[in-house]
């Protein structure tokens, strides 16, 4: 179980090779920032160049966790062991709970132009690692975008100021969203008290409570030390906002398995040796939610 920090920290991005070749800034998952309970990875990968991202990510397991997947721009395909499929495009988003397991892959779509969009791995608490896996994947236009005070937020995933997004952690009840604010304008916002979460610039800089934020900086916000008070610079700034209710479990982590003791992840090794890995076939929900 990890220790409760009050103080927010500037964690810079690292790059790190991924998939069959493909470089991505790694910001929680890293000797830095191991994770923030719930969140145990961030990548952002963002490239023009196809020699960059066109190997993609072919076959690999997850168990005992959930990714979100946010596209920005270009355009990949999901495709796993049991036959399903998705697509998403620019500004399309998918969270998908590996838990019990998945054998997936992530391939670009597309041959040339930027590809670019982030990763995050949501922890899943001991009760529901084993839980069948599921899909929630929708669409650019189907996620609200609020503007409104000096900035532009699209919201992925909770909720915000009574409007709720297609896409619900109802574990971690996790908030995701992708603000835009132009040069020299404010961006005030409160974290739920009882959340971890963290801010991560991928456009632009700015200065968040008076300090310099530069691009691939991520600043992290525990419990009562959530308030965000920022101002972009002169080229304007753009960043996502995500947080999330921490498990409060101890985790033990080996590559793609996150789970509770060892014993659990050398079983998820021996299952995935053994071609035991998948233990049920995932399943897509779409029900949308109401305004």
């Amino acid at each position: 179980m990890n220790t409760q920090q009050t103080t927010n920290r500037f964690i810079p991005a690292v790059a790190v090779p991924e998939g069959a070749g493909v470089t991505v800034h790694r910001t929680i998952g890293t000797p830095a920032l191991r994770n923030l309970d719930p969140f145990m990875l961030l990548d952002h990968f963002g490239s023009d160049d196809p020699d960059e991202y066109i190997a993609g990510f072919p076959s690999h397991p997850h168990r005992g966790f959930s990714t979100f997947t946010y596209m920005i721009d270009g355009y990949s395909e999901h495709k796993d062991s049991m036959g399903n499929t998705g697509n998403l495009g620019p500004g399309s988003a998918q969270l998908m709970k590996a838990a019990s397991g998945i054998i997936h892959s992530e391939m670009p779509q597309q041959e040339n132009g930027l590809l670019r969009g982030f990763q995050l791995w949501i922890n899943l608490p001991s009760a529901h690692k084993m839980d069948h896996p599921e899909y929630q994947e929708y669409d650019a236009a189907e996620f609200p975008v609020i503007d409104k005070d000096g900035f532009r937020l699209k919201l992925l995933m909770g909720s915000h100021e009574f409007v709720d997004a297609p896409i619900q952690d109802e574990i971690t009840h996790a908030q995701y969203y992708d603000v835009e604010v132009p040069a020299g304008q404010k961006f005030n916002h409160r974290l739920p008290l009882n959340h971890n979460g963290f801010l991560y610039v991928f456009e632009g800089s700015g200065k968040l409570n008076d300090r310099p934020l530069t691009r691939h900086m991520l600043v992290t916000f525990y419990g009562a030390s959530n308030g965000i008070d920022l101002v972009a610079g002169d080229q304007g700034a753009r960043f996502i906002v995500v947080s999330g209710k921490p498990i409060n479990e101890s985790v033990v982590q080996y590559g793609p398995f996150v789970m509770n003791t060892r014993e659990e992840i050398d079983q998820a090794m021996r299952d995935f040796q053994s071609n035991n890995f998948v233990r049920h076939k995932a399943w897509m929900r779409r029900e949308k939610v109401s305004a």
